[in-house]
């Protein structure tokens, strides 16, 4: 790299502040995947119980339409690298979004559980799309000072996605009544609920129109007039473009398309940095973070909670995974990626296994004792905070920015797979588990989260305040 290259790279990490409102807008625009990503997640949440009784099924077949759209996020994450750059990261979120609306209208009108699942699958695909192209587009676009801020607009995106998709179903279903399968607009609640997500999933689709492509696909491409424009147009026009553009072309020079290929390396299959990327999304969700947004309203109601005030409950918790969310996006790139990743875990651990006290009590009367479910309600909020304020943010940000130029793509979309995955196991397992003990379901997340921590300390190194360009 030559010395121009570096100061201009330098100089590049802090946008100028008359473009970096800019900047933020073309984040939040890129982001708006996530927000669907989190409403389609939580969403269903909404609707297991009406699910359950409209198709009379058990517990084992529920968590698999639950599921179910977790192996189309599988499919649809390892996929989404090599299509982001083989047509570009914009083109990409269109098709994502196309995927969001057919998903979104299909889910609502199914004519049997067979084809709810099919939805529910290609929503997942459009999901794991989102997964993928967001991070790595913010993280391609954003001036390496603010990056991490950036770069949790995912996160804050999701969290506020499934806050609002809980606020959508609680006001749904007082509208039917208090009952799920209540008639509204000629459909039950439901359905309504399910339904609903059409509207943000046409504005992703209308944003996408709005941001421009990201200047290292421009370069990849040949189009590097277009490329200086997008420069100028996120970090000003007072930054040497033509250096700019050197140095991505000098970073970019010893890259390929990245293959699946390219992670393979030793006797370990995986190279080291993609199992460390791997192992993040793994320790993400095998805490059980998902089983608060999928499965809260039915947990609630299990214990003795009537369903108005479950749906509320789950609320409050997405409240409190937004307050999560902006404390990481505060401290990221102050305090760094793997401090708050150790914080985060230490009160889970704390969360996770006053919620497994809490729910080895028996039932009185159908409820859990007082004391006891107002420990298992408070836990479970806590739980919720820090893996906001760390996990839920850190990840996603350090997926974006942690591998190699010449494999970000490829090992992105594996290890966000990786997640989807995980994200399946926890999700198809809890009904299963719950029934059998509701308690050591916690403590097993419980422990994830305690082996989190030598991990995080063993494995993970900083990437705070480096450019792509210097990974790996």
């Amino acid at each position: 790299m030559t010395s121009t290259a570096q100061a201009s790279g330098s100089g590049a990490r802090d946008a100028s502040p008359e473009h970096l409102a800019h900047v933020v807008f073309i984040a939040a625009a890129a982001a708006m995947g996530g927000f669907l990503f989190g409403y389609d997640s939580a969403v269903i949440n909404g609707a297991v119980e009406a699910i359950r009784d409209r198709y009379d099924i058990g517990p084992a077949a529920l968590a698999q339409v639950i599921a179910i759209a977790l192996i189309g996020c599988a499919v649809g994450a390892a996929t989404a690298g090599r299509t982001a750059d083989r047509i570009g990261r914009i083109r990409s979120m269109q098709i994502a979004a196309v995927l969001f609306t057919i998903s979104s209208v299909g889910s609502a009108l199914p004519f049997a559980l067979w084809d709810l699942a099919l939805w529910r699958i290609v929503g997942g695909f459009a999901i794991g799309m989102a997964s993928v192209i967001g991070p790595a587009y913010i993280a391609e676009v954003a001036p390496a000072a603010y990056r991490g801020r950036l770069g949790s607009f995912q996160q804050a995106a999701i969290v506020i996605g499934i806050a609002i998709s809980q606020l959508v179903n609680w006001g749904i279903l007082n509208a039917a009544g208090g009952d799920q399968r209540g008639e509204l607009l000629g459909l039950e609640a439901w359905q309504v609920m399910l339904g609903v997500m059409v509207v943000p999933a046409v504005l992703y689709g209308l944003l996408s129109f709005a941001i421009p492509e990201s200047p290292r696909f421009l370069i990849s491409a040949g189009k590097d007039t277009r490329a200086r424009e997008v420069l100028a147009e996120i970090e000003g026009g007072d930054v040497d473009l033509d250096a700019r553009v050197a140095e991505i072309e000098v970073a970019m020079k010893s890259e390929h398309k990245s293959t699946f290929r390219d992670l393979l390396g030793g006797g370990s299959f995986f190279k080291p940095i993609v199992w460390i990327g791997i192992g993040l999304s793994v320790f993400q969700q095998f805490v059980g973070i998902n089983v608060a947004f999928y499965y809260s309203s039915t947990l609630w109601q299990s214990v003795g909670v009537d369903p108005t005030e479950s749906f509320f409950y789950s609320f409050t918790t997405s409240i409190i995974n937004i307050l999560g969310t902006v404390i990481a996006m505060i401290f990221v790139d102050r305090l760094g990626r793997r401090p708050l990743a150790v914080i985060g875990s230490v009160g889970m651990v704390v969360g996770l296994a006053l919620e497994a006290w809490a729910f080895s009590y028996d039932l009185v009367d159908g409820r859990l004792p007082a004391a006891q479910g107002w420990i298992a309600l408070i836990a479970a909020h806590v739980f919720v905070l820090f893996f906001a304020l760390s996990w839920g943010v850190v990840v996603w940000v350090m997926l974006g920015e942690m591998f190699p130029n010449k494999l970000r793509a490829a090992a992105l979309g594996v290890a966000a797979s990786a997640q989807w995955i995980a994200n399946w196991a926890i999700t198809a397992s809890f009904p299963s588990l719950a029934d059998w003990n509701l308690s050591v379901t916690y403590v097993i997340y419980a422990v994830f989260a305690a082996l989190s921590v030598p991990f995080v300390l063993k494995f993970v190194k900083e990437t705070k305040g480096k450019a792509l360009e210097e990974m790996g």
